[in-house]
């Protein structure tokens, strides 16, 4: 007789005690991240203080950081906490009074590689969020300092000559990727 292990729900992660760690879930699997370094810190800020200075500006809906979970998937619970994310006005306003984790998946999700990330991890997450109905997912490489946007549509790859836009999904927000990792 074989025995099925217990899968986690987005409920019992939320409830979890602070251990001084943050926690992923991918369809029910408790993922420990570790502490991500400087940099990474660094140029998920540069990109949250343009992201926004832009929707706040304009009204355009709300922004968070890497603490914020999203439950984008459920039986299993899959909660991703990106770090910077962008939900438009209206989905934040239907959801501002739920308590717990944001209930769906970010309008644009960004991912800062850590010195701890695997690419391959990388490209699940980047896949996990797409198949959720996350319209852009930002991907900021500091080891070659590139970034790739990820969409439904396919990929675009940018280097530092290139500008970062919100395309379609964040009319008018944009930012030299020289700007993130430093001029």
């Amino acid at each position: 007789m074989t025995t099925k292990a217990q899968l986690m729900t987005a409920e019992k992660l939320l409830a979890m005690p602070d251990d001084g760690y943050r926690y992923e879930l991918i369809r029910g699997e408790l993922i420990r991240m570790a502490p991500a370094g400087h940099a990474h810190g660094r140029e998920g800020n540069r990109v949250n203080r343009t992201l926004s200075n832009h929707v706040f500006d304009n009204e355009l809906g709300e922004t968070y950081l890497a603490e914020t979970g999203f439950v984008i998937e459920r039986n299993p619970d899959t909660v991703l906490a990106p770090d910077v994310a962008f939900v438009r006005k209206e989905r934040e306003e239907a959801a501002r009074d739920v308590s717990g984790y944001f209930p769906g998946p970010p309008d644009i999700a960004v991912e800062v590689i850590s010195i701890h990330d695997r690419l391959t991890e990388i490209t699940a997450k980047v896949a996990l969020y797409l198949e959720a109905g996350t319209l852009m997912v930002i991907v900021v490489n500091p080891r070659n300092r590139t970034v790739q946007v990820h969409t439904p549509d396919g990929v675009t790859a940018l280097t530092e000559g290139d500008t970062l836009d919100g395309g379609d999904v964040l009319p008018g927000w944009n930012m030299p990727v020289a700007d993130i990792f430093g001029k």
